[in-house]
């Protein structure tokens, strides 16, 4: 579930309000073990989902880089020749 968080610290553009949401989704899913809670469960998990998706756009507001921004393009060019290179047929 994880492998969809992606570092959101020190693009250009920053990271939209989407991202961020999707980044805490992801991360409560995996820390409760579940995809889609029980009925029961619903609101502590889209709560526990808002509340991380705050903080974490507090967290990339405040964090200082020390090297320019990564291209958002260019990461994702990156990113295709990686998977490219491991699921090429041998």
């Amino acid at each position: 579930m994880c492998r969809n968080i992606h570092t959101l610290h020190n693009f250009e553009p920053a990271a939209n309000d989407d991202e961020v949401h999707a980044a805490a989704l992801q991360y409560v899913r995996k820390i409760s073990g579940s995809t889609r809670p029980s009925k029961a469960n619903t609101e502590a998990f889209e709560r526990a989902v808002h509340e991380i998706a705050h903080i974490t756009q507090h967290l990339l507001e405040d964090l200082v880089a020390t090297t320019p921004p990564k291209d958002r393009e260019v990461e994702a060019a990156k990113a295709r020749a990686r998977s490219a290179a491991r699921f090429a047929s041998a």
